[in-house]
């Protein structure tokens, strides 16, 4: 299994396959759930994909996903709450708690990016990106929260839940279908999403005040939603490898991924509900 997350996408496989005991049952031709089987994204864990899947006593369960995602979740939570009670951002202490929340975000980042090429997953890597990313999130949303838009940091969290409550059941019932076409317009879209932000962030650096208006009014709330809606693509993505894995026999070491992907997902469709939330409550 691998992670398919808005910065870290390490899907592809060569060939369009279903697990062995499906392929027993399906009559020549039939679709795959309900998909024509040729539009099936790959799976490498596929019987006669390079990786080996798991053995029976080591495959990966749903709930080594669940348990592997809620540590990986709840380290985030904890170290957000904690920055949040011991990084205060009055005005006193308002340069120190900002660099050392940009301080973790860049480890946070660093982390990510060595795991991210790492063929296997590792769980001190994956935690301690969670940590890290959690002091970041902490600042950030007391910030927001004391200077911008009091209360909206509950809104937003109650927000990304409900996201992924959505999406989820979405999946569940096949109203998304997540084939190859999907996953090549939501990276496409990424893609483009991501050039647009970076270039919004060089109009910014080099003098050009709000940059391409992304931080502000209508179009900052427009490209905070189109921002929801990517994460919420990708988290499909994560919920189409998880059950693949489970599908193929992934060793269980794979939840870690999962739980990487997953979370990565879920921080970054947190973070344009709140910026989208903050900017409608600032303009009304």
């Amino acid at each position: 299994m691998r992670t398919s997350n808005p910065i870290f996408s390490r899907w592809g496989a060569a060939r369009d396959t279903e697990p062995a005991h499906a392929q027993a049952h399906r009559p020549v031709g039939a679709a795959v759930g309900g998909r024509p089987a040729g539009d099936q994204l790959a799976n490498p864990y596929a019987p006669g994909a390079d990786a080996s899947a798991g053995t029976a006593r080591n495959a990966i369960t749903m709930d080594d996903v669940l348990v592997r995602t809620g540590t990986t979740l709840g380290t985030v939570a904890l170290t957000a709450v904690l920055s949040w009670l011991l990084l205060p951002v009055d005005e006193a202490n308002l340069g120190r708690s900002y660099g050392l929340a940009g301080g973790a975000a860049l480890v946070a980042f660093v982390l990510s990016m060595i795991q991210a090429f790492k063929r296997a997953p590792s769980p001190a890597l994956i935690l301690g990106y969670a940590a890290f990313e959690g002091v970041f999130l902490g600042v950030l949303s007391s910030t927001v929260s004391t200077y911008l838009s009091p209360g909206v940091v509950v809104q937003a969290v109650l927000g990304t839940f409900a996201v992924s409550a959505a999406v989820l059941l979405a999946y569940r019932m096949r109203w998304i279908r997540v084939d190859r076409r999907f996953a090549g317009f939501v990276a496409s879209a990424a893609t483009g999403f991501l050039l647009l932000l970076a270039a919004d962030l060089l109009f910014s650096a080099f003098g050009a005040g709000n940059g391409l208006g992304f931080h502000s009014g209508g179009l900052g709330i427009l490209f905070g939603v189109i921002g929801i809606v990517l994460g919420a693509a990708f988290l499909a993505l994560d919920f189409k490898q998880v059950e693949d894995a489970v599908a193929y026999g992934a060793p269980r070491e794979e939840a870690w991924l999962a739980a990487f992907g997953l979370v990565t997902t879920l921080v970054w469709i947190y973070l344009e509900v709140l910026r989208v939330l903050t900017l409608f409550n600032s303009d009304n």
